[in-house]
């Protein structure tokens, strides 16, 4: 690591090869953690490259234990966290909601860093089960429609980092490789990023492989479509702009999406929308991720998919989905 840090601290960049050996050796607990700590520390004051980010991620997905659902062809509905907004848990939210409406997903997160409470964070604290057990996960999309991947149960080098990284309590470039990491390799991928470069990192990566993707960031600095004013969306055929208008919606204010700040009131958040008792900016915000979750995989319109995921939440789906999750996890 020594050689390593010397390379960062003289402004030097690490090839794909060097990248991806540095977090396996991170992940088989080589490093102390102030070294470890150093590394992370240098790419807060610098961007990570293309290179980088594909070595970080080779070598997460080579360690990760890899789990097959490929038979359910799910979607992930995942954001990089790290936008500093501290809204609610609109994509853990949308994630019900898509399964709602037919679509199997594969929900990857994990306990929040850089906010007040990441979707582990929520679902945990409201009785669902984490487990890395396959029979389990497929059991959960056959009755329910969607499983939780926890993240350090699958990824060694996630969980190597963890205390450190809760310590720091800022965005790492973890933040970055989240989204790209599932272990259920999903066929299809709808993510959220915290900034334009990082959208244009991921549609490079994105477009190398067979997924089916969205790349959302909203202009205004959210990691997912927030309505406060337009979003850009990056998709294998297609790149835009989309505003709240083409969803027939009205633009919404910062503080209508806000989190609170525990994880009890993002859970009770969580439990009011689900329950048809959100404000009408919840409801919207959550069923616009979702909308577009739904035409990713079934290739409608996002407005097509917008009105399909009302249909989830308002006639009762989406919360059928989750109290399934909630009772298999008993």
């Amino acid at each position: 690591m020594k050689e390593i840090l010397n390379k960062l601290i003289g402004h030097q960049l690490l090839s794909r090869e060097e990248s991806r050996q540095v977090l396996v050796d991170m992940a088989r607990g080589s490093f102390n953690t102030s070294q470890t700590a150093a590394f992370l520390t240098v790419y807060m004051m610098r961007s990570v490259t293309t290179e980088e980010l594909e070595g970080f991620r080779d070598a997460l997905l080579e360690l990760c234990h890899a789990v097959d659902l490929s038979q359910y062809e799910p979607i992930d509905l995942c954001g990089t966290g790290g936008d500093g907004k501290n809204t609610f848990n609109i994509s853990t939210l949308a994630s019900f909601v898509t399964a709602g409406a037919g679509i199997p997903v594969a929900k990857h997160g994990n306990y929040g860093v850089s906010s007040n409470c990441g979707s582990s964070n929520v679902l945990e604290f409201l009785g669902i089960r984490f487990t890395g057990e396959a029979d389990f996960l497929r059991r959960s999309l056959d009755e329910a429609g969607i499983c939780i991947l926890h993240a350090p149960l699958f990824h060694p080098a996630m969980k190597q980092v963890a205390p450190i990284r809760r310590e720091l309590g800022v965005k790492t470039f973890f933040n970055m490789l989240g989204p790209m990491v599932n272990p259920a390799f999903p066929k299809y991928q709808m993510v959220g990023v915290f900034n334009l470069e990082l959208a244009r990192m991921y549609g490079y990566l994105y477009q190398n492989t067979e997924k089916t993707y969205r790349i959302l960031h909203a202009l205004d600095g959210y990691d997912e479509i927030s309505l406060t004013g337009p979003t850009k969306v990056i998709g294998n055929t297609v790149e835009s702009v989309l505003h709240p208008g083409d969803l027939g919606l009205q633009p919404l204010q910062a503080p209508e999406i806000y989190g609170g700040d525990s994880v009890e009131a993002a859970a009770g958040i969580f439990l009011n929308v689900l329950q048809g008792r959100g404000t009408p900016a919840q409801e919207a915000v959550v069923c616009a991720n979702a909308g577009m979750a739904i035409a990713t995989a079934t290739g409608s319109s996002p407005r097509d998919g917008y009105e399909k995921a009302l249909e989830s939440l308002r006639g009762g789906s989406a919360l059928k989905a989750f109290k399934k999750l909630q009772a298999l996890s008993a």
